[in-house]
């Protein structure tokens, strides 16, 4: 994960929140390739699937952040989002709460267009990704704009409330 998403999580005192919004990132990610050739992670072995990513997650809520992922997907799944859905108890067993909304539910909600993070309400890392789905440009961009956050805020919380939890979804 870039250095500023995790410097981010590093200073963050109450919450973090994670808009997803693409149907595919980076489908050349070994990881990926490897799920598509059949490897699947075994909950039971922890060891094998726990990565530094996770060391993240887990300091962050371990000291009281809220990190919160929403997943805004199209139905049936792409094979990418299938590969995340498989691999989503990983980032729960660190402590993310992670919820899916289908975009047949999103009806009448105005989500930002770029994927992203917001760090206390107040900073917001806006992603930027190509039409398939590979960083582009300045690949994160780093605001310190309370206006702005409270604009994602207020978008993300919508979703979230129709959102259904990773424990319930179950993909079309």
């Amino acid at each position: 994960m870039a250095t500023a998403v995790r410097e981010a999580l590093a200073k963050a005192q109450h919450s973090a929140m994670h808009l997803e919004l693409r149907d595919s990132y980076m489908r050349d990610d070994p990881e990926f390739i490897r799920w598509q050739q059949g490897h699947r992670y075994d909950p039971a072995d922890r060891a094998s699937w726990w990565r530094s990513w996770l060391d993240v997650v887990a300091e962050t809520t371990g000291r009281g952040v809220a990190m919160r992922r929403l997943r805004v997907v199209s139905e049936p799944l792409s094979d990418y989002v299938r590969y995340e859905y498989d691999g989503t108890f990983t980032n729960v067993a660190a402590g993310e709460n992670v919820r899916w909304l289908p975009r047949s539910q999103a009806r009448g909600l105005l989500l930002p267009v770029l994927d992203g993070w917001v760090v206390d309400e107040a900073t917001v890392i806006l992603h930027h990704f190509s039409g398939e789905g590979q960083w582009v440009g300045p690949r994160m961009e780093v605001l310190h704009d309370p206006a702005l956050a409270a604009q994602y805020v207020t978008a993300y919380e919508a979703a979230w409330e129709r959102a259904i939890p990773h424990s319930e979804y179950r993909p079309a």
